[in-house]
């Protein structure tokens, strides 16, 4: 039953992770899209639109292999934490020009 929705999950995380990359969706970047061109100009797009792809991309992968071993969600999901932290972090250290 909850495939029905993992599944278009990942789909859209997958899609949205191609639309960030390819550059046609910087307005889903959260505090990217709000801020002004000054606050922009401090950052080096390319490198954010890679980080926020990798997440989504790896998003997408968590909810599918969850899906199929839930019994590694003990292990899996402070992994998953610990590198969306470590993704925020370089998004606003690696990501800076």
């Amino acid at each position: 039953m909850e495939s029905f929705i993992i599944y278009p999950l990942a789909v859209l995380f997958l899609v949205l992770a191609l639309v960030v990359y390819f550059g046609k969706g910087d307005w889903l970047i959260a505090g990217y899209n709000t801020a002004s061109e000054k606050e922009r100009a401090q950052y080096n797009i390319k490198r954010l639109r890679l980080i926020i792809t990798l997440l989504m991309l790896l998003s997408a992968v968590f909810v599918v292999v969850l899906l199929h071993f839930p019994s590694i969600s003990i292990i899996a999901t402070p992994i998953f934490v610990v590198v969306t932290l470590i993704g925020v972090v370089l998004a606003n250290t690696w990501a800076k020009k």
